[in-house]
């Protein structure tokens, strides 16, 4: 939606994600991420975490709320992007806070310090949803777009201008 702020931050899960379900069904995980830059100190010419770090509460929504809590543990390097969320309460003593959380949009594991082997989820779905993308698909067969198939919904000139399945050499 326009006037939302979003943002990426990279940086380490606090906690295991923590996935429960609405009475409606949905499910979310809610973790946290620090994200801690690393400051030089010149008199030891070390490297060090800086003493102020950010922390954000994510929550993540549906499918992708399973596939993170089944996929992230705590200490793992992410990478999150989502709209950021600001909230006002008022404590148990009275004193009025204000706390910055992040809805996620996507979420994935750093490769900057590790490998990953990335899986398809496939049986996450619950049936009515199953149903839901199967009428779906029928109702845009008739789509280029929609289709899962090399080379659908590109021109009859090849789309990336060689005639052939390959897009250009980088």
């Amino acid at each position: 939606m326009a006037g939302e702020t979003v943002i990426t931050v990279c940086g380490n899960l606090v906690d295991d994600p923590e996935l429960r379900f609405t009475p409606n069904g949905a499910a979310v995980a809610k973790f946290r991420v620090a994200s801690v830059p690393r400051v030089l100190n010149k008199e030891t010419q070390q490297w060090e975490d800086a003493k102020d770090g950010l922390f954000l509460t994510c929550s993540v929504w549906r499918q992708a709320a399973e596939n993170a809590a089944e996929s992230l543990t705590r200490g793992m390097r992410v990478i999150v992007q989502g709209r950021l969320k600001q909230r006002s309460y008022e404590d148990g003593q009275g004193v009025k806070r204000t706390v910055y959380e992040l809805d996620v949009d996507e979420v994935g594991p750093s490769l900057k310090n590790a490998t990953a082997k990335v899986t398809k989820a496939s049986g996450g779905q619950r049936p009515e949803v199953q149903q839901a993308a199967r009428q779906q698909g029928a109702a845009s067969a008739g789509d280029p777009w929609a289709q899962n198939t090399p080379g659908a919904g590109r021109s009859a000139g090849g789309g990336w201008g060689s005639g052939g399945d390959e897009p250009p050499p980088f």
